[in-house]
């Protein structure tokens, strides 16, 4: 994950993020980066589970959502997230690269796919309208 420098790129519109990831130290530090871009964290998750939850008590615009939750994985919580009417969109990320998931993406209904490295409030701007 890029360091905060100071100079980070502030949003124009503020996107609403959920964040879920299993490790803690990990969710502040992401937090921390985001909020400084613009963005408003609304909630964090560390499982699959909570991660519906309060994805339906908050209603965020996006999730972003680690693929490794100690429960049920990010792509079975995104399958969930889905269903509903006004689904949010959904970022799945992993310290892994996209090709370890290449076939299970493909058939995913998430917006996309972006390694724990290249995360930004830019990137996530970027893909929601």
């Amino acid at each position: 994950m890029r360091p905060l420098r100071g100079h980070e790129t502030i949003l124009p519109v503020p996107i609403n993020v959920l964040i879920v990831d299993d490790d803690a130290p990990f969710r502040l530090t992401l937090r921390a980066l985001l909020e400084a871009e613009g963005c408003v964290v609304v909630g964090e998750a560390a499982d699959g589970r909570s991660a519906v939850a309060e994805a339906e008590r908050l209603r965020p615009a996006l999730v972003l959502l680690d693929i490794q939750l100690p429960d049920v994985d990010g792509f079975e919580v995104a399958a969930a997230l889905a269903q509903w009417p006004d689904p949010p969109a959904v970022v799945l990320t992993s310290s892994r690269s996209a090709s370890s998931y290449r076939r299970r993406l493909a058939d995913s209904p998430v917006r996309a796919f972006i390694p724990k490295s290249e995360l930004s409030g830019e990137a996530l701007a970027a893909l929601v309208p």
